[in-house]
């Protein structure tokens, strides 16, 4: 150890600078013991304090020494510790390799000395690691397994540091209802420790989560929390106060509280602008113009839209840079600057792809730990089988044991002929009893399909009642659809009304014309269905495309309607007729929405369960009775008007319960009356 105490010396002699009083005494305190495991736990302070001093060469310098003491002395706390700090260095300089080697050499020895703290220490930086790398499955399972030890032993530093990391990786995962679980459990702690800043960052992100899930009441209850706590502190964060006042004005702004959102909006864009936060004032303009835009003040709004967009070119926000565009859109198409509008409508889809492909989970090529494939023990010798030699004596054979040998082979001998003669004997019985057993199969083959038969002839005069039933409907809507779109056009052709007239009647012709267009595609798609010519072309794709894909098809009627629609898709694999499942989803979310009323909310999720992916659309709509719930996926043309007067054929379901089976998943649903729906489908995750 004569080495460790003279590199001390040259490297503080060398440093010319003071260091502080701990580091100093543990120099001191170093120098002058023996070497033994107290020399090694105060190295290990030594290291510690080198490394919270951010002197991470130096730190490992003494690792090295204090690592070779220890294994020297087979002190297997000592060499867990530094194993430990050389797993932090390594890691903060982005080397994943040689952090995740170091991390298991720690964990090893911790649970050699059965440290259970230790090995949650381990694996809570492990799962960071891990989490930063993308690799978020690993990742929160290290960082779960910690937080139940952090929790037995009560460590409310480590609990909410763990608490933020995990809440940090729900979130990048898109798992926001976690993300919510644990920015609340990390402000819990943060109020008992006290740390106004925690407390602050933890607000804010919960805010921020239920801003997400369309839940404004709660979202800006914590905002203004924020607000409470930077009055209450003494050295304020300018422009934090200056990014919160018009998050808040925001959240008044979704549910129409017009007053309320201009005090706080107009409140932020004097102090940003009073603090010179060019970022804040971006944000806050923009907020201040789809509020100006939200009641009709287009000539204020344009002003503020425009000075926005003169920020926007100086900002790397490319969330509110998308605002912005989609503002321009909106003002330039009241204005009637339609051909300015459709390049603006460009820019923000161009854009809003950008941002999709960006927020995308990075996930790396090679997520393997770098421990050896060699099984070594923790003193790094490598563990080998060494071959015993054989005993001379052993080999020799006696004469007694070769007559034994030589009878053996008698015996065996003459059982393998009596073997062979009893086999004969029982083929031909085989024979003869599967002789018998053929005709039996053969009478039971004929009498299934003699019952096969008769169960066809039943369903298809099923069939045809149904088709006639079904023709029945679809004729009558059709006529009614078709006749109502024929008489509005003669009327115009015959001058009787005009075309401004006829121009106000335009929404009622295109629901006429998306009535006959959805029963025609209902039809087509049963039709095909019962003549069996379908057959799945199965594939990989990820089901939030498709949700959002089906998402936009609706939003003029959800717009109408006035509906919430939260979107907690997440990205999952399917594996499945890609074409097919699309027909099942947009027949559950146009159905969401035919029975839903003004100001109620569908619900769109994804998730594995049973290693399956299961999709839900939930509403809080009309609801179906109980009696009615089996008639939905017969196809019996069972139908009800929607709520807004919405016709269908009955078929939709149907379908969707015939698309389903043919990829091997399942659909069912659950509904009370006037509380809602919610149905679900569950298909394969991947090939098998």
């Amino acid at each position: 150890m004569k080495q460790l105490i003279l590199l001390a010396a040259f490297l503080f002699a060398l440093a010319g600078w003071s260091q502080t009083n701990e580091i100093d005494s543990l120099v001191l305190n170093l120098a002058f013991q023996k070497q033994d495991s107290t020399k090694v736990d105060t190295s290990v302070y030594l290291i510690k304090a080198l490394y919270e001093a951010n002197e991470p060469k130096k730190a490992l310098q003494f690792i090295d020494e204090t690592e070779r003491l220890a294994k020297a002395l087979n002190y297997a706390k000592g060499q867990a510790e530094v194993a430990y700090y050389r797993a932090l260095i390594y890691s903060e300089r982005n080397d994943y390799f040689n952090a995740i080697d170091s991390y298991n050499k720690s964990k090893q020895f911790y649970q050699k000395i059965n440290d259970t703290l230790g090995v949650a220490k381990v694996n809570n930086n492990m799962g960071i690691l891990e989490i930063k790398r993308g690799n978020y499955i690993v990742g929160l399972e290290l960082s779960l397994s910690a937080i139940k030890v952090f929790e037995e032993k009560n460590m409310l530093k480590d609990l909410a540091a763990a608490y933020n990391n995990l809440a940090e990786a729900y979130v990048n995962t898109k798992q926001y209802s976690n993300a919510l679980e644990f920015n609340l459990k990390a402000l819990d702690v943060k109020t008992v420790l006290r740390d106004s800043m925690g407390i602050i960052n933890s607000n804010k992100n919960i805010a921020m989560l239920y801003g997400m899930r369309n839940e404004y009441r709660k979202s800006i209850e914590h905002y203004e929390a924020v607000l409470q706590l930077l009055d209450k502190m003494k050295a304020q964060d300018k422009n934090l106060r200056g990014e919160i006042l018009p998050l808040i004005g925001n959240q008044y702004l979704q549910f129409k509280e017009y007053d309320k959102a201009e005090v706080y909006l107009y409140e932020a864009l004097k102090h940003n602008k009073s603090v010179g936060n060019q970022a804040g004032t971006f944000q806050t303009l923009n907020a201040i113009g789809d509020l100006n835009l939200s009641q009709n003040k287009t000539k204020i709004a344009e002003s503020q839209i425009i000075e926005a967009h003169e920020l926007s070119k100086q900002s790397t926000d490319k969330k509110e840079i998308l605002k912005n565009f989609r503002l321009m859109v909106r003002l330039d198409s009241i204005r009637k600057r339609y051909e300015s509008a459709f390049k603006w409508q460009q820019e923000y889809y161009k854009l809003k792809e950008e941002l999709y492909q960006q927020e995308q989970p990075t996930i790396p090529t090679d997520t393997r730990n770098t421990l050896s494939k060699t099984t070594t023990n923790l003193d790094g010798d490598s563990t080998s089988g060494t071959p015993t030699p054989q005993n001379d004596a052993t080999k020799g054979k006696s004469e007694q044991v070769e007559r034994l040998k030589l009878i053996s082979y008698i015996l065996i001998v003459a059982f393998i002929t009596a073997l062979s003669f009893l086999l004969l004997i029982y083929v031909k019985r085989k024979n003869t009893l599967k002789y018998t057993q053929e005709l039996e199969e053969k009478n039971r083959q004929i009498q299934k399909q003699n019952a096969a038969i008769q169960e066809q002839t039943q369903h298809l005069e099923e069939i045809n009642k149904s088709k006639d039933r079904l023709f029945s409907i679809v004729s009558h809507d059709l006529k009614d659809s078709i006749s109502s779109i024929k008489g509005f056009l003669d009327l115009l052709k015959e001058d009787s009304i005009t075309k401004e007239e006829f121009t106000s009647l335009i929404p009622e012709l295109s629901d006429n014309a998306n009535n006959a267009s959805l029963l025609l595609y209902n039809l087509l798609n049963w039709s095909k269905s019962q003549m069996q010519n379908l057959e799945p072309s199965p594939e990989l794709f990820n089901i939030q495309d498709v949700f959002k894909n089906k998402i936009s098809l609706v939003e003029p009627k959800i717009e109408q309607k006035r509906i919430v629609l939260i979107d907690e898709s997440q990205s999952g694999t399917v594996y499945a007729d890609k074409n097919m499942i699309e027909i099942v989803v947009q027949n559950l979310i146009t159905n969401a929405v035919k029975f839903s009323r003004v100001g109620d909310i569908i619900t769109i999720s994804n998730k594995e369960q049973n290693g399956k992916t299961l999709l839900s659309v939930e509403d809080t709509g009309v609801g179906i009775p109980k009696e009615h719930i089996e008639k939905l996926f017969k196809g019996s043309g069972y139908t009800t008007i929607g709520t807004k007067n919405e016709k269908g054929t009955g078929l939709g379901l149907s379908i969707c319960k015939e698309l389903v089976e043919l990829n091997q998943g399942r659909i069912w649903v659950e509904s009370t009356p006037n509380i809602g729906s919610k149905f679900f489908v569950e298909l394969p995750k991947s090939k098998v």
